[in-house]
């Protein structure tokens, strides 16, 4: 067994089991299914968020794998992807609690609690207001694109896949958006699924890239936007970058498919990476 209680933790469940009040815990649940529930409680004067994982079974392992998916068997793994990011210096989820009991991978109990991230706003939801308000600061979204494309560089240099790599699971100050700052926290959140190895594989990186690639198709990306988003993960000169021609154009493709599974139409990315980049930018 493994369990860990920060103190505010250990005072708001003292007495109690952790496994069962964690299993029983109230709050407003943003997920309850495939053994799994997410949700936000309250308490100490703060806001924290739990996902308790109560074994998804054989059944549902084997569906998983059957579709080549890996399943999420607990909530040791995103613990685990937690220190991963943290120790590559980004910025990510603070743990509060954690526990893990059982041997069996289909029916093992497990919890992780972290810290709200309270007063902050996505970037998926920082380009919807882009949408809504007509406009989109030029200069505000190359510097995020600048800084997303310095974290996936730096999460993939750690030997850490993400396999949600959405602009939905990156975090900033409410403050910094107004202000346009991107010299603050960015939080990477969502680290359940996320994988930790000495190096990724080519195809979780494809699969990574892909799938960000794949959520900018609504706010305004211009060819000359992902090209820099190129030049800032690789951190190389924009030709010597694309000499990798084969991974952009697998990137693109990934997006691609993802795009018609969810619209069920043919997509209109903004750039073929096979284009001529032009001159630098």
């Amino acid at each position: 067994m493994k369990l860990f209680l920060r103190d505010d933790i250990g005072a708001l469940w003292s007495g109690d089991d952790p496994f069962a009040r964690a299993a029983e815990q109230d709050g407003e649940v943003f997920r309850a299914r495939e053994g799994r529930r997410t949700l936000r409680f309250y308490g100490n004067g703060r806001s924290y968020f739990l996902k308790y994982h109560g074994g998804i079974g054989w059944k549902e392992i084997f569906k998983n794998l059957s579709q080549g998916k890996l399943p999420v068997l607990g909530a040791m793994d995103e613990v685990k992807a937690i220190d991963a990011v943290r120790a590559a210096g980004l910025d990510t989820m603070t743990v509060a609690a954690f526990g893990s009991k059982g041997m069996n991978p289909a029916s093992v109990k497990s919890f992780v609690v972290t810290d709200d991230l309270v007063d902050t706003l996505s970037l998926e939801d920082v380009g919807e207001q882009w949408v809504s308000q007509g406009h989109t600061p030029v200069v505000f979204k190359r510097a995020l694109i600048a800084k997303v494309g310095h974290i996936a560089r730096t999460m993939h240099g750690a030997g850490i896949n993400h396999r949600d790599f959405y602009l939905a699971h990156f975090l900033m100050p409410e403050s910094d958006v107004k202000q346009q700052n991107v010299d603050g926290p960015m939080y990477l959140i969502d680290l359940h699924r996320s994988q930790v190895r000495s190096t990724v594989p080519r195809r979780w990186q494809i699969k990574d890239l892909g799938g960000l690639y794949f959520s900018t198709a609504r706010f305004g990306m211009t060819r000359r936007d992902l090209l820099r988003f190129v030049r800032a993960y690789t951190g190389l000169p924009l030709r010597q970058a694309l000499d990798d021609f084969r991974l952009w154009e697998a990137v693109r493709r990934e997006a691609e498919k993802i795009y018609r599974r969810y619209f069920e139409v043919e997509p209109e990315l903004p750039l073929q990476f096979n284009l001529h980049p032009g001159k630098d930018i």
